[in-house]
């Protein structure tokens, strides 16, 4: 079976299906978005999902610029 009859011209979803909101930045650590634009997703518009995709690399900083492990997290 084929999935060519659910090919869209959409831009897919960043999801990467680790489903896990950071509390202190409020973002889905496995597709950085927040609640609202995972809920919203489905029914944005092309620019708008253009938007926030190409906002996702800045975001990978802001959550995961913070973390510290090895010895520098325990210092």
């Amino acid at each position: 079976m084929s999935d060519d009859i659910w090919q869209r011209d959409e831009i897919e979803s960043p999801c990467q299906k680790i489903c896990l909101v950071h509390e202190a930045s409020g973002l889905c650590i496995g597709c950085l978005r927040t609640r609202a634009e995972i809920a919203g997703w489905s029914h944005m518009t092309s620019p708008e999902r253009q938007a926030i995709m190409a906002d996702l690399p800045a975001r990978t900083k802001k959550l995961r610029g913070k973390r510290r492990g090895g010895r520098a997290g325990r210092v």
